[in-house]
């Protein structure tokens, strides 16, 4: 497995906690909270591959997230480190701690179940290639022209923190074709066997108005995660850490708990 060296930011002391952002994001996603943190812990916010800073490449599925993972540790001299993913983070750190386990001390799971699901997001990556960028000198511009396929101005606004403006027009951060390609391995489980598993404290942290991490997905998430607890956000979706900060915390600060 070809790893990649990704881009990270660190911050604190103490035990290591390495946060791993969702599809579409970036380790700013989590600048706020890895500022909280750090005040206890050694705090490691990373670009996982094909997004932000670190490389692209033409591979993108959980078995590469998964070596990125641990190669980062090594070369952070990280023995063992507590591990916090949001939805695609999430799978990724899910099946670092299957592959792995003797290297996570605690396992942090946002709103994503080991589990299959339908594809939301191809779509608004076909929106994404479609734009002009030579074309586009302001990110309202882009805004605009996403509005027909994308109608959630919220979700916009998201996607468009990975749109760089420059004197020659705008580009995106992310690797799109890439993702488009390995979109059905991204929606997938993580790619274990049956019989793997996750020994230590698993925390599932849910949106309440989210369909990520229902009772239909409790039977597969104990099959991987026997010691698991999930936990229910109020007044948030897919993204309770930026949809209700306050409560998540909450949740967090529990998941934490020695």
């Amino acid at each position: 497995m070809n790893s990649v060296a990704l881009a990270y930011d660190e911050v604190g002391a103490g035990e290591a906690l390495l946060i791993l952002h969702g599809l579409f994001g970036s380790a700013r996603n989590w600048q706020s909270y890895a500022k909280e943190l750090g005040t206890r812990y050694r705090v490691i916010t990373a670009d996982l591959r094909n997004h932000g800073r670190s490389p692209h490449t033409a591979q993108h599925d959980y078995t590469a997230l998964a070596a990125d993972i641990e190669t980062l540790l090594d070369r952070l001299d990280i023995g063992q480190a507590a591990l916090l993913g949001h939805s695609m983070g999430g799978k990724a750190a899910m099946t670092f701690a299957l592959n792995a386990p003797q290297r996570v001390s605690k396992l942090i799971v946002v709103d994503i179940a080991p589990v299959a699901y339908a594809d939301q997001h191809t779509p608004m990556i076909d929106a994404m290639l479609a734009l002009p960028l030579n074309e586009i000198k302001r990110r309202q511009d882009a805004d605009r022209l996403l509005v027909p396929a994308i109608t959630d101005s919220s979700i916009r606004a998201f996607l468009l923190q990975n749109l760089s403006l420059t004197e020659h027009g705008a580009e995106w951060r992310l690797n799109l074709p890439t993702l488009r390609r390995e979109m059905p391995k991204l929606i997938g489980a993580p790619p274990v066997t049956i019989d793997q598993s996750y020994p230590a404290s698993t925390h599932f942290i849910r949106g309440t108005n989210s369909d990520r991490v229902l009772p239909i997905h409790h039977q597969q998430i104990a099959r991987h995660f026997p010691n698991f607890i999930i936990q229910t956000v109020a007044n948030a979706g897919h993204w309770p850490h930026a949809e209700a900060p306050a409560n998540f915390r909450v949740a967090l600060d529990a998941a934490l708990q020695p």
